[in-house]
């Protein structure tokens, strides 16, 4: 294992100790270890690839609460904690970390208090304290919108969402969650979205087609009755273009993101603006 690890619980595979991306890391963190209990967020594991030759993975968990083994004080808000691991490694931690757990490990914390340094491999872990402040997170959080229905929130990706009536169909809507007044201005907009639908709906497709539609023949992958690329006409990319989700800002901006009926091998088409000015760009996406 490398330098945060302790051997003997290692994975049979890790990278060298002496790695700087390693001593970097480590030298973020203040040098005292502690025991560890702490609630994971929603997401669980995740971990990029970092650049350079040492192959090797930034973990990220977010940790919403934690405290020191037998000491009182909770630490509650918005947590990192991070380690680098190699393939071997990052397997394993993906395994052991769920969202929404308590885990019990070691580590160090940064200067701001606002990351962990993971040093050695994590187990699952219980305090009663912690376990109240979990029960309370994983509880279902709703709200309900005149005009517009019921809006769940997605911890994943904190926003409220709801299945709404847009013309003949569905789509999700969705707004971040927020400050009240940012949420109310939000769903505000909304409701002025819908009572037009008609009309958005013609001028964000307008523009999606007005933008994409060269794009869709280059790909176009389609042959006609003469054995030629059939040509996607405007028409043919309208009616194509299906619409599943919409969010909305409190600043008035939307996204909408149509499914492409293939048109781009399953890539979405996404279009962008505000209420006070339309539509302002779009572009395949995904």
């Amino acid at each position: 294992m490398f330098g945060f690890f302790k051997k003997k619980e290692a994975p049979k595979r890790a990278p060298a100790p002496q790695s700087e991306a390693v001593k970097a890391l480590a030298a973020q963190f203040k040098p005292e270890e502690l025991s560890v209990l702490a609630v994971t967020g929603p997401g669980g594991y995740s971990a990029v690839r970092m650049k350079g030759d040492d192959g090797l993975w930034r973990v990220g968990v977010p940790l919403t609460a934690w405290l020191e083994e037998d000491s009182p004080h909770i630490h509650q808000g918005q947590f990192q904690l991070t380690s680098l691991a190699d393939d071997t490694l990052s397997g394993y931690l993906r395994q052991r970390i769920r969202g929404d757990f308590i885990l019990k490990f070691r580590a160090r914390v940064s200067e701001d208090g606002k990351s962990l340094l993971l040093l050695n491999l994590p187990e699952p872990g219980f305090d009663p304290d912690l376990k109240a402040l979990l029960n309370e997170q994983v509880k279902p959080d709703s709200v309900y919108v005149d005009g517009l229905g019921t809006f769940t929130l997605n911890r994943l990706v904190n926003w409220y969402e709801a299945e709404v009536d847009w013309l003949e169909g569905k789509a999700s809507l969705s707004y971040d969650k927020g400050e009240p007044e940012e949420m109310k201005a939000a769903q505000g907009h909304a409701k002025a979205l819908l009572s037009a639908a008609a009309s958005w709906d013609e001028r964000v497709r307008a523009l999606a087609a007005d933008e994409l539609l060269s794009l869709a023949n280059d790909w176009s992958q389609e042959i006609d009755e003469d054995g030629d690329t059939a040509e996607v006409t405007r028409e043919d990319f309208l009616s194509r273009m299906e619409l599943a989700a919409i969010q909305i800002a409190p600043d008035g901006g939307f996204d909408f993101w149509f499914d492409d009926g293939m048109m781009f091998a399953g890539h979405s088409i996404h279009v962008w603006g505000a209420l006070s000015g339309g539509p302002a760009g779009a572009q395949m996406e995904g």
